[in-house]
């Protein structure tokens, strides 16, 4: 099958090269040349702008965005003037569902068809294959579905979850899945991604406990500011981190990708020297909170985490320092040195 992608950042440049694989054509473009010319040196076809990668598809023509959520709408307002009836766009980014529904209608007006495709897989996703959750009408995930059998992984050596045998035909298990109408993939991503922050701060806050379990070999001043530690002999653990989280990863009910990320972090870096530690949020994981909130579903891990990630960014730094105002007021608190 014929696909137009534009948008060859990591993803989008390991997408473009397991559809190769695959026996898929693909056109592409992006802003920055050198990542077009890397590709059409691997049978891509290569083109130098959006008018060229249209006319240099086959109708009807299916244009896949992989672009950042924030570039989406001008992307489509260059693209769109380009499409006819019964073309196909595509967004596999990590765009707000409410931007999918907005953006399936107006595209409907004109016989345009918008599928939105939340993708998970990350750097990894080229040998390992894209998660996908997908959003559109009916008719047109179906024409796409050789796209996205080919960039799933498969149900590769995960065994059969029991009971499988007895459920309705779907394509679940082969890691990609029609979740509804338009906004319908980007909200389960959404979700999803909300569900990785709160995964990601756990690890985080667990290993960080193992981290500190000497606490009670130090020396600890004895003042009005510092809370004693009252029993430092249930603290005298020199925990290994990079083992901890090595044995986790054998045979433990909290096993995940994830933990073995950690683990490989560790491994290669076990004080974490090359980070800041400061966590950036793409946006999912407020939006997440946010339909919480609109459902009436409580979600206090998944809101803990969001809230932790703004702290490490340093934007918690004008209430701490309004807590060490307030406490020196009505105490003469005065702040401890670092």
């Amino acid at each position: 099958m014929q696909l137009g992608l534009i948008g060859l950042g990591r993803m989008g440049s390991n997408m473009v090269r397991r559809l190769l694989r695959a026996g898929h054509e693909c056109v592409v473009f992006d802003r920055a040349p050198a990542a077009v010319q890397a590709l059409a040196k691997e049978k891509a076809t290569g083109v130098s702008s959006v008018a060229d990668l249209i006319r240099g598809l086959a109708k009807p023509r299916a244009i896949w965005l992989m672009v950042p959520a924030a570039a989406v709408d001008d992307s489509i307002k260059e693209i769109e003037p380009h499409l006819e009836k019964g073309d196909t766009l595509i967004d596999g980014g990590n765009s707000y569902y409410v931007d999918d529904i907005r953006r399936a209608k107006a595209l409907e007006a004109r016989g345009i068809h918008y599928v939105d495709v939340g993708t998970s897989g990350g750097v990894f996703g080229l040998e390992r294959g894209y998660c996908m959750m997908i959003g559109g009408r009916d008719e047109a995930v179906a024409r796409l579905d050789p796209i996205f059998a080919a960039l799933a992984p498969g149900i590769g050596s995960i065994d059969r979850t029991p009971g499988r045998d007895k459920a309705k035909k779907s394509t679940a298990e082969q890691g990609y899945l029609h979740c509804g109408q338009s906004g319908a993939g980007h909200f389960v991503k959404m979700v999803h991604n909300g569900i990785e922050y709160g995964i990601m701060a756990a690890y985080a806050e667990g290993l960080d406990v193992l981290r500190a379990a000497n606490v009670g070999k130090e020396t600890h001043e004895i003042d009005a500011e510092t809370t004693p530690l009252r029993e430092p002999e249930n603290y005298q653990f020199d925990i290994d981190l990079p083992e901890v989280a090595e044995v986790w990863r054998r045979g433990s009910v909290i096993a995940s990708w994830l933990l073995d990320l950690t683990a490989a972090s560790l491994a290669s870096d076990p004080q974490l020297k090359k980070f800041e530690g400061r966590v950036s949020d793409s946006g999912e994981g407020r939006w997440t909170i946010k339909a919480g909130i609109d459902e009436g579903a409580p979600i206090p891990v998944l809101t803990a985490a969001l809230y932790a990630r703004f702290s490490s960014r340093g934007n918690a730094e004008f209430q701490n320092k309004l807590l060490s105002a307030m406490r020196f007021q009505f105490g003469g608190h005065v702040e401890k040195a670092k």
